[in-house]
């Protein structure tokens, strides 16, 4: 992602990987329209990905890897509430996954 941020000078002043998805602070130039842009990096990215870890092809067919959405808001005076909300996304992640974990076992059976 670095290297394709470089590409195109936008700037990526805070990101955090979680398992199943990405966030990302970035600031890109006027000159970019940002639809395009996000085009370019999940297009690129998937094939790099694809290129570095041949076996994920199989389990993506078709050749897509990311979901065909992505969500994007201006800054503007929030810059450190977005910069803080993106460095703790993984923290909070994994709390509601806890949260949300799966009984494999009826508690009132005691079977499966």
């Amino acid at each position: 992602m670095r290297e394709l941020c470089r590409r195109k000078d936008v700037e990526i002043i805070n990101a955090e990987s979680c398992p199943d998805h990405i966030h990302m602070y970035v600031s890109i130039p006027p000159k970019l329209c940002i639809s395009s842009f996000m085009g370019y990096l999940k297009g690129k990215s998937t094939l790099i990905i694809f290129e570095r870890h041949s076996n994920l092809k199989y389990k993506y067919g078709n050749r897509v890897f990311w979901c065909t959405g992505y969500y994007v808001s201006t800054v503007g005076n929030n810059k450190t509430a977005v910069y803080r909300y993106v460095e703790n996304q993984l923290k909070e992640d994994m709390m509601t996954e806890q949260i949300t974990i799966k009984e494999y076992r009826d508690p009132f059976k005691g079977g499966k």
